[in-house]
This record gives C-alpha cells, sequence and structure tokens, in this order.
C-alpha cells in the first residue's frame, strides 16, 4: 500500500491524506444524544381512557438539570455557538398516564355497594363520592344497561366518575381537596323543526301513533287544549290536528324530542290553535292564555257512560232523577285529577255516593267527584289545578267502576262539557308585538306544512 502512495503524484498524495483525516475527525466527533418517544394519540387508547368531562393531565418528566422553552414559546434569535445550545436543548421522556380508566355496565340486581365492590373500591370512597347531593341523586336512579366509568390514580383512589344521564348530560363526580363534587357536563344540542299531520277514524291516541307520534307528545296535545277540549268526550271522527315540534340532535345524531312550538285542533268544526310564547307558555291567537281556570275532564282518555241529562232514568231504581254531571267510565283505579284550583270542603262516605270528595273554586264554582275507590285528599286541604284527589271506583249506588262529575256555578248545576270557563291571566299589551310575531310565523308554517302533505297524500 504504501508503494503505491508513493507512486502517485505528489498534488494526488495531499489530496488523499486531506480526505482521510477529515473522515478520522468526523467518526471522533461526539453525537447527539438519542431519544425516543411513544405516540400517544392512538384512537385506541383515547377510547379507553379518555372520557367527557376528563380533568387529568399526563404528567411529562423533565431530565434534571436541562431546560427549554416551551415550543409554544419558541422565538426566532441570532445564531449562537453549537456548542453552547446544544446545554439548552430540552428532552422530554413521556412517562406512562399517573390515570387508568375503567368501565362498568350495571346489571339486573345492582347495587353501588356491589358496583364498588366489584371495581376494587372501598365503602368509605362510596361513602364519600355520595355525599354530594347531586351525585347520590342521580346514582340512585342508576338501571340495568347504564355504564359507569371510573377514574383511579396508581394507589387505586377514586379521582372521577363519570355517568351519562342521557345523551345530552353527563354527570361527572371529581376528587378535590374539599371532597368529592359533582356538575352536569351537557353537549350543545341542535334543533330541527318537524311537522305532523293526523285525521281521528277511531281515536285521538291510534291517530297520533299513525301520524309517528310518541305517547308524550299525544299527551302535551291533549294538555295544551284540554281547557277547551274534553278529550274523553267531545272528540268526534273526522277531527284533525296539526302540529310543529322540535327534534333534537347531538353530534349529528338524533336524541329524542323537544318542545310542540304551535298545533291546531278542529274538533266539531271549531278551530283552537296554540302558540308557545318565550315565557314557556301557551296562548291562542289573540293572546289569550291557553290554561283556563278548569280542566273540560278529570280523567283522561276514557268515555262516557251517560251524559248530563235532567230526565235521565236511575240505572239502579228505574226512576226518573236529575242526571246533574258526567259519568266516566274507568277502571277501578285510574286517577282522578282536581279540574281547577281551590280548597276541600267534603271528603268522606256514604250508601249514596259512596266515597266522595267537593272542592270549592273561589265563590262561585264547586266541583263534585262520586263513586271513588279511594280518596287522597281531606277536608281543608288546598289543592291545585291537576292534582291527584282519588281514584276511580264503584263504591256506593252504582252498577259498574266509574266518576260521577258534577260541576256547580252559584249553586246550579252545569253542563261540565260546554259551561264557558273564566279566563287565566292574558298577554299584555306590552308582550303582544313580540307575540304576534311568533304566532305569525309559526302559524304560516302550521298553513304551509298541511297544504303540502294533503296535496302529496
Amino acid at each position: 500500500m504504501a508503494g503505491f502512495l508513493k507512486q502517485l503524484p505528489r498534488r494526488h498524495q495531499l489530496l488523499l491524506s486531506g480526505v482521510c483525516l477529515a473522515t478520522l475527525i468526523v467518526m471522533l466527533l461526539p453525537s447527539e444524544q438519542a431519544t425516543a418517544s411513544r405516540n400517544t394519540s392512538d384512537p385506541k387508547l383515547a377510547d379507553k381512557q379518555l372520557i367527557l368531562g376528563e380533568r387529568f393531565e399526563i404528567p411529562v418528566k423533565l431530565k434534571d438539570q436541562i431546560t427549554a422553552p416551551a415550543t409554544s414559546a419558541v422565538q426566532l434569535k441570532p445564531a449562537v455557538d453549537s456548542t453552547a445550545a446544544a446545554d439548552t436543548i430540552a428532552v422530554q421522556e413521556p412517562v406512562e398516564p399517573a390515570v387508568q380508566w375503567s368501565g362498568y355496565e350495571v346489571k339486573s340486581g345492582d347495587s353501588l355497594a356491589r358496583i364498588f365492590d366489584v371495581m376494587g373500591f372501598t365503602p368509605q370512597q362510596l361513602y364519600r363520592l355520595t355525599r354530594d347531593k347531586q351525585a347520590n341523586k342521580y346514582l340512585l336512579k342508576i338501571h340495568p344497561g347504564d355504564t359507569l366509568r371510573f377514574a383511579r390514580d396508581a394507589d387505586g383512589q377514586l379521582l372521577q366518575l363519570a355517568y351519562q344521564i342521557s345523551p345530552i348530560d353527563t354527570l361527572i363526580v371529581s376528587q378535590t381537596e374539599q371532597g368529592y363534587a359533582s356538575e352536569i357536563d351537557t353537549k350543545e344540542v341542535q334543533i330541527q323543526e318537524a311537522f305532523a299531520y293526523a285525521e281521528i277514524e277511531s281515536s285521538f291516541w291510534n291517530a297520533g301513533i299513525n301520524a309517528g307520534l310518541t305517547e308524550n307528545q299525544i299527551m302535551s296535545i291533549a294538555n295544551i287544549f284540554g281547557w277547551d277540549i274534553d278529550f274523553a268526550l267531545d272528540l268526534r271522527k273526522g277531527d284533525e290536528f296539526s302540529v310543529i315540534y322540535e327534534k333534537e340532535y347531538v353530534d349529528g345524531e338524533f336524541v329524542g324530542y323537544g318542545r310542540v312550538l304551535a298545533a291546531e285542533f278542529v274538533n266539531q268544526d271549531r278551530k283552537f290553535q296554540a302558540i308557545l310564547h318565550s315565557n314557556g307558555d301557551y296562548y291562542a291567537t289573540n293572546g289569550n292564555a291557553m290554561r283556563k281556570s278548569f280542566l273540560r275532564s278529570p280523567v283522561k282518555f276514557t268515555y262516557i257512560s251517560s251524559s248530563f241529562n235532567p230526565r235521565r232514568l236511575h240505572p239502579v231504581t228505574g226512576r226518573v232523577r236529575p242526571h246533574n254531571g258526567i259519568d266516566y267510565a274507568a277502571n277501578v283505579g285510574t286517577p282522578v285529577m282536581s279540574s281547577g284550583s281551590g280548597k276541600v270542603i267534603a271528603s268522606a262516605y256514604n250508601n249514596l255516593n259512596g266515597n266522595y270528595v267537593f272542592i270549592q273554586h273561589g265563590e262561585r264554582y264547586v266541583t263534585k267527584y262520586l263513586h271513588l275507590s279511594k280518596r287522597t285528599v281531606k277536608r281543608g286541604d288546598r289543592v291545585k289545578q291537576g292534582d291527584l284527589i282519588g281514584r276511580v271506583g264503584a263504591t256506593g249506588r252504582v252498577t259498574g267502576a266509574h266518576l260521577h262529575y258534577e260541576f256547580l256555578v252559584d249553586g246550579v248545576h252545569r253542563n261540565p262539557r260546554t259551561v264557558k270557563f273564566p279566563e287565566a291571566e292574558s298577554l299584555t299589551a306590552s308582550e303582544m308585538p313580540e307575540f304576534k310575531q311568533i304566532a305569525e310565523q309559526r302559524l304560516a308554517m302550521l298553513a304551509d306544512n298541511k297544504r303540502v302533505f294533503l296535496a302529496m297524500r
């Protein structure tokens, strides 16, 4: 090899020696310290350990005596000596999360005590957590199929519990310095408006179901118009109704139904319209409240066995005896409501009326409820409209289970189905401009949707 180099020209020998020297210097220079990291953004890991309302951060351990500015605070600076700069490079070493998440699906027969025991928590931890009133309230209502999520630290201490109350709300219970504290995390709800129309063939209930309405929506419509229409007695084949209501979505997924925004009911050629105002109450187009002082019917969705008839034959004696009220045939135990707010002036039993309740409403009005199987109020009690006062029965002189209902004005019996009720409070003059704008918009939507629906039918 040496002989070969001597044969080369002087110029080539110098060049080759320089290349060898440079290669040797590069090989001897110290290399930058290597670091390794693990990707913690794995979606599967997130699904297992992160839930709505997480309050914990993954700690990052910094190498001793080495500091660096946060990446968000990096600024451009003039170049400095590379050796000095190397001493200020931060080396971050991600460590395992200090929080471990686990879940439990509630099974039939489970209790909080059993669930905490299965998950490895102590009765003392359960006691401390349920001292929070809101947490205790919701956790006592867990049902089979619900899921509880638990976060614990390395020592097994419970740091956080999450319970999804609904598709919208989640209960978050977190450990604090003062003990456990709860909050409700609510997702943003997107609202879409929808329309439904139905014509009654056999019953209001069936018409609503066939129109795609839920049971709660059907009851809401009955409650809105319940002061003007007796849904147990007044409905006829050919009656119709239409409604604008809310549909709720969270993250693009349907989660439930919201409020009824506007509704129209045509009963025996009488048209009733109701619009939801910004104050949460329903009003007719003229601003009068839909709510009246009395309900038309003290029972829901039942049928009549004998109507108001002063010349009616008594079903037991066969003699002519005025029937100064309405009989609602219903199963024993059907709830009976007070048709208006007032004071109970009688709650007793006799051989003719069976169990009965009389209620005084102001100075002019009295309502009577007869043949009850059970009375849930006593004389002197104050009741509100819609309060439970008893249950349908067959006590006294009767041929079957039913409620006999009477309505008196100034001591004179009046037909509960047709008597004019006192009006409730209406909107004030200052409130009418806003209401008119809302009413015009929603009634126009009702009319347009109804016209399109009937044209396409």
